[in-house]
């Protein structure tokens, strides 16, 4: 009979997250072996995480890492809050961003992709990898991030870079998109698919509200800038003034921006 003690049972949980039965019968199945009654559970565990890739996953955290010239923005997605706290997974996510920031997106996932079993088996919740990108300003150019924290964790990450623009206002910029969230940098990025298809809706609601026909037009094309306005930075006035973003940066440029954010 395979000879361990309750020490041994109690490391073997604390190592793998695994309930005490089953530790406890890895161990015997192992014959007291850690080594080996850790890769057994290991094992275990991740085909019973590969079952939980279908549950919703809403929660998690996000990081920015960098300066002015080079970025990290990464975020990992799990399923409840309590967990998108934890000490682990936040200590992850931490990890994994300076990964990126040193060694780009595919070889940190690669480093770090022990970490995030044993993250899983410790969890016992689908937890994936959302975004993982490292940004390079081009020559010239320049950087700002801005991550809003809560409960010790970020919820809320950006990295924008900017050309032509001074420091400050590109900050701002960086603030204003973390919190109206908008989809697009310029109208261009809307496929005309869906442009015309919004436009098509509006005209159908302006008829029913009895509108004259003389005026469709001109009050489709205001909604459809409101519509513009809702998801396309530049159209969007900083931080909800009437100044747009455009007006605001002038001759300067935004050259592209990246937005993670997670739970409500």
């Amino acid at each position: 009979m395979a000879e361990f003690t309750a020490k041994d049972v109690k490391a073997l949980r604390d190592a793998t997250g695994a309930g005490m039965m089953d530790a406890k019968k890895a161990l015997t199945e192992c014959d007291g072996e850690m080594e080996a009654a850790t890769q057994l559970l290991r094992e275990k565990g991740l085909a019973k995480a590969g079952k939980r890739t279908d549950r919703e996953n809403m929660e998690g955290a996000v990081a920015v890492v960098g300066d002015d010239k080079v970025g990290a923005i990464v975020h990992v997605k799990c399923e409840t809050d309590f967990s998108a706290k934890s000490e682990g997974f936040v200590g992850f996510v931490n990890k994994l961003a300076a990964a990126v920031l040193a060694d780009g997106a595919d070889a940190a996932k690669a480093a770090t992709e022990s970490d995030l079993e044993d993250l899983k088996l410790l969890l016992k919740e689908n937890i994936e990898i959302a975004l993982a990108e490292k940004v390079e300003a081009t020559d010239g150019n320049v950087l700002d991030s801005y991550v809003h924290m809560q409960e010790g964790r970020g919820k809320n990450g950006v990295l924008v870079e900017g050309s032509g623009i001074d420091t400050e206002t590109l900050h701002q910029v960086a603030l204003h998109i973390a919190f109206a969230k908008p989809q697009f940098l310029s109208r261009d990025q809307v496929s005309a698919e869906e442009v015309e298809a919004e436009r098509a809706n509006l005209l159908e609601i302006t008829k029913a509200e009895g509108k004259p026909e003389q005026a469709w037009e001109k009050i489709v094309d205001g909604r459809i800038s409101g519509w513009f306005s809702d998801r396309v930075l530049l159209d969007q006035g900083l931080h909800g003034d009437k100044v747009t973003v455009a007006a605001t940066i002038g001759d300067g440029q935004i050259v592209r921006f990246m937005q993670a954010f997670t739970g409500a």
